[in-house]
């Protein structure tokens, strides 16, 4: 799916646009060859011709043919993600039916019920996903939907959000922030969970780029500087292992690769340390190429060789040969010191395992063909086609569910009897126990790990033994909501709580019954709304549990009248007082000028969110929040991609007007060396040199480092940062970081 309005930016011929589509497309089948069987040629032809005519009249927004696209998407699932001829297909014909006068009927009649179903799929998806009506969480759930009927649906709308991505310049900047919040919320974790490395990286990188453009054109320059230097220390670091794995006859590719902008930023942003401190800035892969009976052997041989030149650091070892990740992932990782002290990551992998983790799923298959293993990728897919059958939930809360069940990484446990389980990373002993069975699950009172007494709440490690204790009189209660993560484990708390709510509730209808009696009321859907809207409860179940418990006393149901089977609110005696003045509250124009582009172009009143306390010059959108009027949060903060992508339709696009006079207030926190002095020439800068108020300071000094954190008056990022700048450039300060409490 593509946004298709034209800014023309594009000037070819319209016969040297014949020309680059007829150029595109062959360099298509010359990637398809080895795996063209007689007839898919034709078939090849026909699904291009069809797409051609299609969108014979359709531009992209760079103002290029719109037929490119689909030709770059069927590229991407050949090329990267190695699919084949069906899916090529589909890709070329993935926004026929959405978009243009080509009808399901058409791709059936044309090419059988598989490849329709396919692309039936993926115009549901296109279809809800620019839906602007609906909240993006349902709409990633319905796209969820059609990945347990075929994952090559997810893998082709991958692949055309991965081109998307890439051309994404042309577009308006509340439409690039929407779409890369959305890409790094959920598509590139799915990648991820798919076994697609190289795609999850590049989509996280190009989602980093609309983000926060300032910090990935660091980080990208700063790679781009030490490039020479980084390629004269891997060719340092490969060459006495070439030999060795030379002198032991093994067949290898040894590659030197940097880690993507986004890990390097998130290593900066998690360890707080600087570019220059991020320790493994690049990673080493082997690739042996061995037959599979001896893959695991060469592997730790060439472990062995690599720990015999360099010194391994104990608790990096990463080890997915002897278990594999569900998404089919195999390798070794290990960190190793380097030469002039420089910590270096190495990957292991044989051949195919190297395939599996570029290629994904689709090596997955290919490898799989003529065995009967249900493999782990098998058992992950089973399980979300088991949280997915769950309709009820609410969408927002099945979208969180499914990222910290499905999205992260996960560890490996054993039972007592010691078979492996797989949970993702923050489950507890009480998220074991449901994985083992519903029953086991809600009789949980307690867990032994590694033989040691722990409550259910216990957070689980990689390798940890579990034996769960049960009693008959346990039941689950509301508190277990918060000891668990798994989506399993919190639909079955929830399906027993309302269970008994259901039961408790019954009473609370019987006590209604006797109170509408008195004035000859009756109990029926109609009526349990309507009390349930005069109550103030979410629902007719909350309605009559609340009834039973006794929160809800029923005194004013003498007030109501029944007419036939319907009853009527009472009619207030005096109008409700005006609340008007306080909801309308114009917050301070002191806080900041804004302009906002939207519908109009007037001063809009607004407030600046609190979790990233946004000043002039950031980088800020606007989000319309349902109570509180428009909130301008930036667009780094904690919370801006998942607002971003769930809520895509509320962002308001916002500008910073100048203005020198309002001061706002920010905080910054400072390490140093705690040296005599050093207070002084601080708040001496700050107050005293750049005329800065400060609003409160606190420093505290341990083992001759000092910590201080200083809340002070800025009027905007440029001041802000030209004061970090001089800070940094005082002896014996190590950090200067903004934060946001």
């Amino acid at each position: 799916m593509d946004i298709k309005e034209p800014i023309l930016k594009y000037n070819l011929t319209e016969e040297e646009e014949k020309k680059e589509i007829l150029r595109q497309y062959r360099g298509l089948l010359r990637e398809l060859k080895p795996k063209l069987k007689p007839g898919d040629k034709e078939l090849l032809r026909i699904a291009f011709e069809m797409a051609v005519d299609a969108h014979k009249t359709m531009r992209r927004k760079s103002g290029e043919p719109y037929i490119l696209h689909p030709i770059a998407v069927a590229k991407i699932c050949v090329e990267e993600i190695g699919l084949g001829i069906r899916s090529t297909i589909c890709a070329l014909l993935h926004d026929t039916v959405e978009d243009t006068d080509i009808t399901l009927e058409d791709v059936q009649r044309e090419f059988g019920a598989e490849i329709t179903k396919i692309v039936d799929g993926l115009t549901k998806i296109s279809t809800v996903m620019d839906a602007n009506t609906s909240q993006q969480a349902e709409n990633f759930k319905k796209i969820l939907l059609t990945l347990t009927d075929d994952p090559r649906v997810i893998l082709i709308k991958l692949a055309d959000r991965l081109h998307n991505m890439r051309t994404m310049d042309s577009m308006k900047r509340e439409k690039q922030l929407k779409i890369a919040s959305e890409t790094v919320y959920v598509y590139a974790p799915l990648a991820h969970r798919m076994g697609l490395y190289a795609i999850k990286t590049e989509l996280e990188d190009l989602s980093m780029k609309y983000l926060e453009p300032d910090t990935y054109k660091y980080i990208a320059q700063k790679l781009n500087d030490t490039r020479r230097e980084r390629t004269r220390y891997i060719n340092d670091f490969i060459r006495p292992l070439k030999d060795k794995l030379d002198r032991a006859d093994f067949k290898f590719d040894i590659v030197g690769r940097p880690k993507s902008i986004h890990s390097i930023w998130n290593k900066m942003k998690k360890k707080g340390v600087s570019f220059e401190e991020v320790y493994d800035l690049f990673a080493i892969r082997i690739i042996v190429d061995s037959p599979t009976e001896k893959e695991k052997e060469d592997c730790w041989k060439v472990y062995s060789m690599i720990t015999d030149e360099y010194n391994p650091s104990p608790e990096r070892l990463r080890d997915w040969l002897s278990n594999p990740k569900s998404n089919g992932y195999e390798a070794l990782h290990t960190t190793v010191m380097g030469p002039g002290g420089k910590w270096v990551e190495v990957q292991i992998r044989t051949k195919r395992m190297n395939e599996i983790a570029e290629k994904g799923l689709a090596a997955h298959w290919k490898y799989k063909e003529g065995t009967t293993d249900e493999s782990r990728f098998d058992k992950w897919f089973h399980q979300i086609r088991e949280a997915l059958s769950n309709q009820d939930t609410n969408s927002l809360d099945f979208l969180q569910d499914f990222k910290t069940s499905f999205l992260t990484e996960e560890i490996y446990v054993y039972t007592p009897k010691g078979d492996v389980r797989m949970l993702p990373v923050g489950a507890s002993a009480l998220d074991f126990a449901f994985s083992v069975h519903t029953a086991v699950g809600s009789r949980c009172i307690g867990a032994k790990v590694n033989h040691k007494l722990v409550p259910l709440g216990h957070k689980l490690r990689s390798g940890d033994q579990i034996e769960i204790i049960t009693s008959a009189k346990q039941k689950p209660n509301q508190e277990w909501l918060n000891l668990v993560i798994t989506s399993k484990a919190k639909q079955k708390i929830k399906d027993t709580l309302k269970e008994e709510k259901r039961a408790v509730a019954d009473e609370g209808k019987l006590m209604l019954q006797k109170k509408l009696d008195a004035i000859n009321g009756k109990i029926t859907q109609h009526n349990l709304d309507e009390l349930a809207s005069f109550y103030k409860v979410n629902s007719s179940l909350d309605l009559l549990y609340d009834i039973a418990t006794k929160k809800i006393d029923l005194k004013e149901l003498k007030d109501f009248t029944a007419s036939g089977d319907r009853l009527f609110f009472p009619k207030p005696e005096k109008p409700e007082p005006e609340h008007k003045p306080e909801q309308e509250k114009t917050y301070d124009k002191k806080e900041s000028e804004l302009i906002i582009f939207g519908e109009s172009s007037d001063k809009i009143v607004y407030t600046l969110a609190n979790c990233c306390k946004p000043i002039p010059g950031d980088d800020v959108f606007g989000f319309v929040t349902t109570g509180e009027g428009l909130k301008i949060h930036r667009t780094n903060c904690p919370n801006a991609a998942r607002l971003m992508a769930n809520y895509g339709h509320r962002i308001v696009k916002t500008k910073w007007a100048k203005n020198k006079e309002i001061s706002f207030l920010t905080s910054l926190k400072i390490i140093g060396l705690d040296d005599v002095g050093v207070i002084h020439k601080i708040t001496n800068l700050i107050s005293g040199e750049m005329k800065f108020n400060i609003s409160a300071m606190s420093i505290e000094a341990k083992d001759g480092i000092f910590e201080g954190n200083i809340k002070i008056f800025v009027h905007d990022k440029d001041e802000l940062d030209e004061l970090n700048n001089r800070l940094l450039a005082m002896t014996g300060i190590e950090r200067v970081d903004r934060y946001d409490t």
